[in-house]
């Protein structure tokens, strides 16, 4: 007689709970990221627990050559619309519209003066894919989005 194979378990118990999951961790990235003193790397460290793969290593990069460069991350950002594309409450791959405002955050220099390019739209429109792992979901991937609009309302 063979022996009964387990059933696997969903990450998730529905598409709706991971969808609130991936809200829920991007939010608190935008949280931590107004947290973020380039001068001092522990308040960075927040952000990669709500991070991994390309994601992440973008991260990494960005912020190394923020600091290399004496750069300061001023103002705030702020999601300003979440859009659920698709699950696999099985794999716990989620992927997200998400409409970033960044009208009221700047890059500044030692002196104060904006290095932001002057063309920055104040709306980014990401493509967002969240992935499990260990019982946690982080943002893996961002890539803008020609597909979609920040028409928020």
């Amino acid at each position: 007689m063979p022996e009964p194979t387990p059933t696997p378990t969903a990450v998730f118990a529905s598409e709706e709970d991971a969808f609130a999951a991936a809200e829920e961790t991007y939010r608190a990235y935008t949280d931590e990221l107004n947290q973020v003193d380039v001068g001092e790397p522990e308040t960075i460290d927040a952000l990669f627990s709500l991070t991994s793969g390309d994601f992440e290593a973008a991260d990494r990069k960005t912020f190394s050559e923020l600091y290399a460069a004496g750069y300061e991350l001023t103002g705030e950002t702020k999601v300003a619309d979440f859009r659920a594309v698709s699950a696999d409450i099985m794999k716990g791959a989620v992927v997200a519209e998400v409409c970033v405002d960044v009208s009221q955050s700047d890059v500044v220099d030692q002196d104060g003066v904006s290095v932001t390019p002057p063309n920055r739209p104040d709306l980014n429109s990401l493509t967002v894919t969240f992935a499990s792992s260990d019982g946690r979901l982080s943002i893996e991937r961002a890539a803008r989005s020609e597909s979609s609009s920040c028409a928020v309302e």
